[in-house]
């Protein structure tokens, strides 16, 4: 049986049974703000790259539900009132959305997404929010992090069919092209990353042919500008390299070859291989040839072929990226911090689940000397930082641990999405936020960006949020 995907149930029960309850208490309409933010950074890292933003827009802009909608839920919840349906079929989001935008480094404990409405608006949409922004801020910073150590050489994303399903292979794509990457195996996307789909060839390829070299000759005769071809399906250095040598050198001499050429090694000693290939390439003139690296690659790999001197210049990527292999979920959250002007605040035996209250916004901040990060500052959403002025900033758990800053200037993070219902934002393309996340990257520190134990940024609260914190705190007990 055939179903059609419907978003506006992409969603948990349990955010319809508490709408429920706010439409028919009379709770509905208050004025509810709520947070998205991550509690650590994936991977072990000193950063995280968002993604997702885009998605979510199209999510809001399409939020509705129809008669058969409510007819269905009634049938499955026929605890659901007349009163509450009504309303879902008339349902149009009204509030106000603030974001991070698509390629900048956020850090735990920030908004990166911050929601105002009425409570049963803003409410609904939880589950799908983060949904999409966990999934793809966690695919850009694993390919963030294998693009910092590629070191400019070219990285392609090839994971779809390790995905875990084709969506996640869809978003994922495009997520690891928003983390730096070349390109993407997808070919769906191409009209949505406005780029063509990058690839080589599997090895039944070669195996349909009588001979690898008959294999090679076929395939650059039909793709002579990318003529890439795998050399490992029997014996990469006695057989596969030499055999693409000659096919090529042949290929070159009549003009057969037009764009881009090369081997591809896909297993064994791939530091050693790649250094005895590029010989034997190099010793047939053949400079001009690349060496794509694959086989189940991820950042460490990467870096230790390098350290290894290999001679790769193109990395095809694909389960440990399009998976997050080593950290499969980014655990992002969305918290009630208001209701109807009132600050809220979960309380936890665990500190690192106690949120900060209230209507908050963001200041990163970096010297003038150097135009480096320097802190991020919580602060609520009525305060100025007044640049000509010495900042103390301390931290918000061992508070004696404090910095006075001077000779800086500050940006906030977070911009406009909706206002009243209504997107006021214009999305980037894909290219401008690649280039925006570089951007971000240059104007951090080198040890926030360690693969392994980096440095930890400092996320540091207003003195007036963190009394109000305090406060909230103390009354809770």
């Amino acid at each position: 049986m055939q179903f059609d995907r419907k978003l506006q149930l992409a969603t948990d029960l349990y955010q319809f049974t508490m709408g429920n309850v706010y439409v028919q208490d009379g709770k509905a309409a208050e004025e509810a703000v709520f947070d998205v933010f991550i509690r650590e950074n994936p991977f072990g890292g000193g950063y995280t790259v968002v993604a997702g933003l885009e998605q979510v827009i199209d999510y809001i802009k399409g939020l509705q539900f129809t008669k058969e909608d409510t007819l269905l839920l009634k049938k499955n919840h026929p605890e659901f009132s007349k009163e509450f349906l009504d309303y879902l079929e008339n349902f149009k989001f009204e509030g106000e959305i603030y974001a991070v935008p698509e390629g900048s480094i956020i850090f735990p404990f920030e908004p990166i997404i911050r929601v105002k409405g009425p409570l049963v608006q803003a409410q609904l949409v939880e589950t799908t929010i983060l949904s999409i922004v966990n999934h793809q801020t966690l695919i850009a910073t694993k390919a963030a992090r294998i693009i910092e150590e590629a070191k400019g050489d070219v990285v392609m994303e090839f994971g779809l069919r390790r995905a875990h399903g084709t969506e996640a292979g869809f978003f994922g794509a495009r997520a690891a092209v928003i983390g730096g990457c070349d390109g993407t195996s997808v070919v769906e996307t191409e009209e949505m990353l406005d780029r063509p789909s990058m690839g080589t060839m599997s090895h039944s390829f070669i195996l349909s042919y009588d001979t690898e070299t008959e294999a090679f000759e076929k395939y650059v005769k039909y793709n002579p500008d990318n003529a890439i071809l795998l050399v490992d399906t029997y014996n990469t250095l006695g057989q596969g390299v030499p055999n693409a040598v000659k096919v090529f050198k042949k290929a070159l001499e009549v003009g057969d070859i037009t764009g881009q050429y090369g081997i591809r090694i896909d297993s064994g000693d791939l530091a050693y291989l790649s250094i005895e290939s590029r010989k034997l390439l190099d010793e047939a003139g053949l400079q001009a040839a690349g060496i794509v690296g694959s086989s189940d690659l991820d950042e460490y790999l990467i870096k230790d072929l390098k350290i290894q001197g290999a001679k790769i210049n193109a990395w095809g990527v694909g389960t440990k990226l399009i998976t997050a292999y080593d950290c499969p979920a980014l655990g992002g959250v969305y918290k009630l911090a208001s209701i109807d002007g009132k600050p809220k605040l979960k309380v936890s035996n665990d500190p690192g689940k106690i949120t900060n209250p209230g209507y908050k916004k963001v200041f990163r901040i970096y010297g003038k000397c150097n135009d480096m990060a320097l802190a991020d500052l919580m602060t609520l959403d009525h305060e100025v930082i007044d640049e000509n002025e010495p900042l103390t900033i301390f931290h918000p758990v061992y508070t004696w641990k404090k910095r006075t800053i001077n000779n800086y200037y500050v940006r906030e993070i977070m911009v406009p999405i909706f206002e009243a219902g209504k997107c006021v934002y214009e999305s980037p393309s894909i290219l401008e936020i690649q280039a925006h996340l570089r951007d971000e990257k240059a104007h951090l520190w080198p040890a926030f960006k360690r693969m392994v134990n980096p440095h930890v940024y400092h996320l540091d609260l207003s003195q007036e949020l963190w009394s109000l914190k305090q406060r909230l705190l103390s009354e809770a007990e």
